[in-house]
């Protein structure tokens, strides 16, 4: 949720080289996973039970949106 991890930096940054779309689900200010976004998914909250709320209900909306995508067409 801070957008600060090590592990997932490492991805940004190596998809960044690959010339791929970074699309990051953070919390408070983004972190250091911010510049290296393409797309912020930010819950601008510091509370982590909050932040995962938040994120669970963005996780719904773009699965039914793929889904919308893949099914209509």
């Amino acid at each position: 949720t801070s957008g600060n991890s090590a592990s997932i930096l490492a991805a940004a940054e190596q998809a960044r080289m690959m010339d791929m779309t970074v699309i990051s689900l953070t919390g408070d200010t983004g972190g250091k996973l911010k510049p290296l976004s393409d797309i912020l998914l930010n819950v601008p909250s510091t509370s982590t039970p909050i932040i995962q709320q938040g994120h669970l209900c963005l996780y719904h909306h773009l699965c039914e949106m793929v889904e919308a995508r893949l099914c209509d067409g």
